[in-house]
């Protein structure tokens, strides 16, 4: 019966998903609700927390606050003319941006900020940092392009150094274009006419900009990756050298005590061998400080900040032969919430730092232990956070390119219906994921990759999941979450099998895949409470299973823990919950859109978690 009222859901929910645009189509929100930050955002300096974590340097300056901003029909020369002021880093539609106007595939979006760079900080290179903007960017500096990036997700720079002029006071003016579904680029649940599960656009500059100061043969990146079977980090920089012979030392310290260091040739990879090394866990998130050295003779030329933790994801055998996740060899049962990441007020950026790590920290009091990041990826402080706190995360790929069909199967959905893409649909895809791979290599947070979500724009499965796996062997891949999966001899390509349902919980069939895969349930609940004052709209809220009173919808959900609980022994390895917070007009969070409600009793809630992570 549970099987088919999961085929039933997915039939209904297709059918949803693709009603004309015209049905549910809403403009911008231009009176939303507030989150409680939104009042702390000062409009002239928002978010100047160093934006990454995993690299520090010292000598630096926040570009965000006021920037000028026009919105031009697409291949417009440069505005001579602006239409008013924006504040950086949120989203023109959002209401934190002071702006609140669509943009479309039509049109583009500029920005405009005049600056003074003193004369001390240009005895090297001067290099323009952006953490992420939807999607196509083109940078100007004092009238000349700077460079082209196409990504929405991924942190980007230019050295602009020698577009600088004589003069302490510089121009940057920035291009932004994005079709968002008008597109075949990455770009998760945004959508022109927001409806349903799918919100409202995001376009260009939503992460911190900033300015970075550097010598003239400089540290350009850093790669750590742990080694825990045998307590070692292996260190791999990039960096952009003048001629001469340079060294790189590295310093590993725990709470202040250097506890290894080593040298060698810039460019290699570095082993170091922590003695007594302490494991990183969700109990204990234990975490290394590096110091990384650029020298030339004895003279540090450049220097950055890091840090690592030792830590390992694998997959182990119950007693049953069932495959289970490990996490420093300990069989470990992951259960936690479907996190999309928006805010009423800053869409995709929230309003603040604080702000940012507060999903979090509620997450772990209620006593999950893991975080799917849902079709969307975050500001690296997200996952400098979840380090910190010793919080798992599974890291989704944004969708994009979306339209193939979706064909439930009882069990499993069937292999061959990937999306036909375009060479250049595929080769945005491939970019981007590359990219976000690189670009959040470091977070020892993350052990699981997600290539692709319910079949939405997924193409040629097998080639991206070997791909992903073979990239970084040192976490799972869960090649499609709820979608269609590719059969590989007698497994599902990739590590995990894992389907979706709504409400009730169910798992995919031991006895299909159990001893060959990772069994998950990557999306169950969807409980919907509308609280009146804390929604996006006044009615029409919409929920998977919707409830009255906080009494009637925990009394649902213990039951549904109850029902989790009996599938664990039967091999079942995780479970996501769907959702965090409410979204738009998506009302089945753990907590309103706003934050300032939470549903459920958290005691309670972790009371509850706490006894699925015990059952054997």
């Amino acid at each position: 019966m549970k099987r088919f009222k999961h085929i039933l859901h997915q039939v209904y929910l297709f059918g949803f998903l693709i009603q004309p645009f015209f049905l549910q189509a809403q403009n911008l929100n231009t009176n939303p609700i507030l989150s409680p930050w939104a009042e702390k955002v000062d409009a002239n300096a928002p978010h100047q927390e160093y934006p990454r974590p995993q690299m520090v340097r010292e000598n630096w300056t926040n570009l965000n606050g006021s920037w000028d901003y026009a919105i031009l029909e697409k291949g417009s020369s440069k505005p001579e003319q602006f239409q008013g002021k924006i504040t950086v880093p949120f989203p023109i539609e959002s209401y934190l941006s002071g702006v609140m106007k669509p943009v479309g595939a039509e049109k583009e979006l500029w920005y405009k900020k005049t600056l003074t760079i003193a004369n001390k900080d240009r005895k090297g290179k001067v290099l323009l940092h952006f953490g992420a903007v939807d999607w196509e960017t083109e940078v100007f500096v004092n009238g000349k392009s700077a460079g082209i990036h196409q990504g929405g997700y991924d942190p980007f720079s230019f050295d602009i150094s020698s577009l600088l002029n004589k003069g302490q006071q510089q121009e940057i003016m920035v291009r932004v274009w994005d079709p968002t579904d008008d597109g075949p680029q990455p770009r998760g649940k945004q959508i022109n006419r927001p409806r349903s599960i799918w919100y409202t656009p995001v376009t260009g500059i939503w992460q911190t900009v900033w300015l970075e100061f550097v010598p003239e043969s400089y540290i350009s990146a850093v790669k750590i990756t742990p080694d825990w079977d045998n307590g070692n980090f292996l260190i791999e920089t990039d960096s952009d050298l003048n001629s001469g012979q340079f060294v790189l030392e590295v310093k590993v310290f725990d709470e202040n005590q250097m506890v290894a260091q080593t040298q060698g040739q810039s460019g290699k990879g570095l082993n170091l061998n922590i003695p007594n090394p302490k494991s990183w866990s969700q109990d204990n998130p234990h975490l290394y400080d590096f110091e990384i050295s650029l020298k030339r003779g004895n003279r540090v030329v450049d220097q950055v900040k890091s840090y690592g933790a030792l830590r390992k994801i694998s997959i182990g055998y119950d007693a049953n032969g069932m495959q289970v996740m490990e996490l420093n060899g300990k069989a470990l049962f992951q259960y936690g919430p479907l996190d999309q990441g928006w805010w009423p007020d800053g869409l995709y950026t929230a309003p603040t730092d604080e702000a940012l790590a507060f999903d979090i920290i509620k997450t772990q009091e209620m006593g999950f232990n893991m975080i799917r990041k849902h079709v969307k990826v975050e500001p690296a402080r997200w996952y400098y956070h979840c380090d910190k706190l010793g919080m798992l995360v599974w890291q989704d790929m944004p969708s994009g390119d979306m339209g193939n069909i979706w064909e439930p199967k009882p069990g499993i959905y069937r292999k061959g219906l990937d999306k036909d893409r375009t060479p250049e649909s595929e080769s945005i895809f491939k970019t981007e994921w590359k990219a976000i791979m690189d670009a959040f290599h470091h977070f020892p947070s993350i052990v699981v990759w997600v290539p692709f979500n319910e079949a939405w724009g997924q193409f040629k499965t097998k080639e991206i999941t070997e791909w992903t796996q073979a990239y970084d062997p040192t976490r799972l891949v869960n090649s499609a979450s709820g979608g269609n999966f590719e059969l590989e001899g007698n497994k599902i390509t990739g590590d995990i099998f894992d389907v979706h349902n709504y409400p009730d919980p169910v798992m995919p069939s031991p006895d299909l895949f159990g001893k060959v895969n990772v069994l998950v349930l990557g999306e169950y609940g969807g409980l919907g409470l509308p609280v009146e004052g804390h929604t996006w709209q006044d009615k029409d809220n919409w929920g998977y299973q919707s409830f009255k009173t906080q009494e009637e919808l925990l009394a649902r959900y213990e039951l549904l823990i109850v029902d989790l609980k009996a599938l664990i022994p039967k091999g079942l390895a995780a479970a996501v919950y769907t959702q965090t917070t409410d979204v738009e007009i998506e009302t089945n969070g753990l907590m309103t859109y706003d934050r300032k409600v939470i549903k459920f009793p958290v005691e309670v809630l972790r009371k509850l978690h706490m006894e699925l992570y015990l059952v054997k």
